[in-house]
C-alpha cells in the first residue's frame, strides 16, 4: 500500500513538472542526413549534447558575446543546486531528486571538435537533415529562461573549461533528469527514442549507438 502511494506520488510529481516538454518531431522518421552534426557525450552519470556554435548563436545571440570564439558548444540542463554546487552532498541530490528550486543550463565552449576535446568520455556521433536540426535548435532554445527583455539569464561560472550557466525552464526531479533532457532534445530532432524512462545516462547511449551508424 505504502509503495502503491509512493509510485502514485512520483508520477503525479512527474505528470505536473516536465518542462521543458519535448517539440514534435518534423519527420517521422529520421534522416540521418550528413547536414549536421550532433555529438552525445557521457560523462558516467550524465549525457550532454555538442552542437556547432552558428545556429545556436543565431537563436540565441547572447551566447556568441559570452564565447565570442567557440566552434561547438557542449550543453546540460540539471537541477541548480546540485549541479552548480562545489560539492556535491547526499542531501543536495535528494533535494535535486525531491525538491528541485529550479533548473540551469550549463554551456562550455569548444574550439576543437568534441571527441577530441573528451578522449576519456564516450562520445557517439549522430547525423540530421536540417528541418530536423532546426527542431533541436528550438528545443534547446526554449530550454532557457528568458528575462523581461526575452535575454537569456546568466548565473554562475561553469564546472569546466570556458563554460557558463544559465537559468532554465522547468524542475529537475527523480523522473525528470539531466538524461531525459537529452532524450527529450533528441526526440524533438527526429530520432526513434522514448523519453519517458530515459533518466540514466547509459539509457540514453544505448538507445542512441545504432541511430545512425558512421
Amino acid at each position: 500500500m505504502k509503495y502503491t502511494i509512493l509510485l502514485s506520488i512520483i508520477f503525479l510529481i512527474s505528470g505536473c513538472s516536465t518542462q521543458p516538454k519535448a517539440l514534435k518531431p518534423v519527420d517521422e522518421k529520421q534522416s540521418c542526413s550528413n547536414e549536421h552534426e550532433i555529438y552525445i557525450i557521457s560523462h558516467g552519470w550524465h549525457v550532454g549534447l555538442a552542437l556547432k556554435s552558428k545556429e545556436l548563436n543565431e537563436a540565441i545571440p547572447e551566447l556568441s558575446v559570452r564565447f565570442p570564439n567557440s566552434q561547438y558548444y557542449e550543453i546540460g540542463w540539471g537541477d541548480s543546486g546540485f549541479y552548480q554546487s562545489n560539492q556535491v552532498t547526499t542531501g543536495l541530490a535528494f533535494q535535486a531528486m525531491f525538491g528541485s528550486s529550479g533548473s540551469v543550463l550549463h554551456v562550455v565552449s569548444l574550439n576543437s571538435n568534441p571527441r577530441d576535446r573528451f578522449k576519456n568520455s564516450e562520445v557517439i556521433l549522430l547525423n540530421t537533415d536540417s528541418k530536423n536540426y532546426k527542431n533541436l535548435i528550438k528545443f534547446i532554445s526554449e530550454s532557457f529562461e528568458r528575462d523581461k527583455n526575452r535575454e537569456v539569464i546568466l548565473e554562475n561560472h561553469g564546472i569546466y573549461g570556458d563554460s557558463q550557466f544559465y537559468t532554465g525552464i522547468g524542475k529537475y526531479h527523480i523522473l525528470n533528469t539531466c538524461n531525459k533532457w537529452t532524450a527529450k532534445a533528441l526526440y524533438s530532432a527526429g530520432y526513434a527514442i522514448s523519453p519517458m524512462l530515459k533518466l540514466t545516462s547509459s539509457s540514453v547511449m544505448s538507445a542512441v549507438e545504432n541511430a545512425c551508424p558512421n
